[in-house]
């Protein structure tokens, strides 16, 4: 998104026609990609910090006087350049001394031209003068005879713009003219150099359309986030400030600092000069932060014109920004004692409240209880209901079952008496007696018993087997032969479910001693997964 917006308004920037309707939106949304670059800006520092740090390396291998160390040094200067004022002057005078050293007269003044330049750009332009007046004008070669034209047009030039002095300011002026015409002369007319003193030319004559013209053919070789194009930008506002279009101004000084950022350049000429008109737009806060930034940055690149340059302009946005704090802070005052009245009011209002709920929550905690209470009962009544359904259920199935065998031993006793009544007429009375002394019709029945009941209690619990069996270890679970139902084990805790847990009793109805029931169950319950005291209330809960 943001490149999309960086390339709608070089395209503006390009055709120079953008809606008036639309200004204030299309600055405001550059403003906010500025904001978020400055917010940014260490990333860039950092790419900048690493090809130096690269470069340092390779020149702590070198010899001390080589051809190498001499190009490595102007790599660092070039890096140094825009990003320390300090380190760049370092480099160029290490050059002078070292071209000096290997006798390379035209590298002593190769490295001269630019230490000059850099001085005039810094606001030391006595200094600027002086080492080009140190140079022997015919011992400079051809190829950097431009290059010197372009220091003396540059140092006068800076000291036209920025002297005091009418007389002084008129003869720099004329001064830099006379060296303005020899690099016309030398300036090759496809560079940008060219194209930009033209465009100089066309500005100062108020010729803006044609200034605007020559604009747009350099913004076209440029790119964004690039020096370049910053510059190009920058100079793109200066149109604009003459044509009294403050909006496209703002617009194209945002694009130059964010190109400046972008590019890890230290001195921000574009970013305090679009904070003085933020200021005088009334966007104060926004001028503060950008003033204090370009300052910031300004005072590490550590250039002197800058700083008295950006100084005066902070002083003016700094004073306004804290009369504007003050103003902010009073407002704060008082909205804080309002504040505070209405916080006692609520103060007030929460401890009634407070109360009230503690009467409500006291009245819902014994709601709570009694609903618990009632809970509790509905719990038991469910539960004993249960019981009773599930106790008229086995009593229903039993006493039906009761009744059908009961039904059936009076018709077998019956049976019986007419057999013993005719055995006896007819005087077979030892063959009577060899039947009643046998005990093998009595353990038919009592199987035919024992199947029925279980028939009946499985009818009744059909998952029994797999419930009790799910309460004892693999080696203990209790699996019935083949044929069988239940087992003897079964049984009796069959009828512990059904309530009969009474040893006496279970031997009873089983055939059995109270002693060797007890040791059945104690014998099942060593094999329980449970605790051994709760086994038996456990089969008493299976259903």
């Amino acid at each position: 998104m943001k490149h999309r917006l960086l390339i709608l308004y070089i395209l503006w920037g390009i055709i120079g026609i953008v809606p008036a309707f639309a200004d204030n939106n299309q600055l405001d949304s550059l403003l906010n990609v500025l904001d978020r670059t400055i917010k940014n800006h260490q990333i860039y520092k950092s790419q900048r910090e690493l090809r130096i740090k690269k470069i340092k390396k390779q020149l702590a291998k070198t010899l001390p006087l080589s051809k190498e160390r001499y190009l490595l040094n102007e790599r660092l200067y070039e890096e140094y350049k825009p990003y320390s004022c300090d380190s760049t002057i370092a480099y160029l005078d290490n050059n002078i001394e070292l071209a000096t050293a290997m006798g390379n007269a035209s590298w002593v003044v190769d490295s001269k031209l630019k230490l000059s330049y850099l001085l005039a750009s810094s606001g030391m332009y006595m200094e600027s003068i002086d080492l080009l007046n140190g140079i022997d004008k015919k011992k400079i070669p051809a190829a950097l005879k431009l290059q010197y034209y372009m220091c003396y047009d540059h140092a006068y030039g800076e000291m036209g713009c920025y002297s005091q002095d009418r007389l002084s300011k008129v003869k720099y002026e004329k001064i830099s003219q006379n060296y303005k015409n020899l690099i016309y002369q030398l300036l090759p007319k496809n560079t940008d150099e060219y194209r930009q003193m033209q465009e100089t030319s066309a500005r100062d004559c108020k010729d803006y359309k044609r200034a605007m013209k020559i604009n747009n053919e350099r913004l076209a070789q440029a790119q964004m986030g690039t020096p370049t194009y910053a510059l190009v930008m920058y100079h793109r506002s200066l149109i604009y400030n003459l044509e009294l279009n403050s909006r496209q101004e703002m617009s194209c000084l945002a694009l130059s600092s964010i190109s400046d950022i972008q590019s890890a350049i230290m001195d921000h000429a574009s970013l305090w000069t679009l904070a003085k008109l933020l200021y005088d737009n009334g966007d104060i806060e926004r001028a503060y932060t950008y003033m204090r930034f370009s300052w910031n940055e300004t005072k590490l690149y550590n250039a002197r014109l800058r700083n008295i340059q950006s100084a005066g302009i902070l002083s003016l946005i700094d004073a306004t920004f804290q009369s504007m704090i003050e103003k902010k802070n009073h407002k704060l005052q008082l909205n804080l004692i309002l504040i505070s009245f209405l916080f006692v009011a609520l103060a007030l209002a929460f401890i009634y409240i407070g109360i009230q709920f503690r009467k409500l929550s006291a009245t819902k905690n014994a709601l709570q209880q009694v609903n618990f209470k009632l809970q509790s009962l509905n719990d038991e009544l469910k539960s004993t209901n249960d019981e009773l359904s599930e106790s008229n259920h086995i009593k229903e199935e039993y006493i039906g079952r009761f009744l059908n065998l009961c039904s059936m031993y009076i018709d077998k006793l019956n049976a019986y008496r007419k057999m013993v009544n005719k055995m006896v007429t007819m005087k077979r009375t030892d063959e009577l007696y060899n039947m009643t002394r046998s005990s093998e019709g009595l353990s038919k029945e009592l199987d035919q018993l024992y199947a029925t009941f279980d028939s009946a209690f499985l009818h009744l619990f059909p998952n029994f087997v797999e419930q009790i069996n799910s309460l004892l270890e693999d080696e203990g679970k209790l699996i019935p032969k083949k044929g069988e139902l239940l087992n003897t084990e079964l049984r009796i805790f069959a009828l512990i479910r059904l309530g009969i847990d009474n040893s006496s009793q279970i031997a009873e109805f089983l055939r059995y001693s109270a002693n060797t029931i007890y040791n059945y169950r104690a014998k099942v319950k060593n094999s329980a997964k449970v605790e051994r005291s709760t086994f038996e209330d456990a089969i008493k809960r299976i259903r």
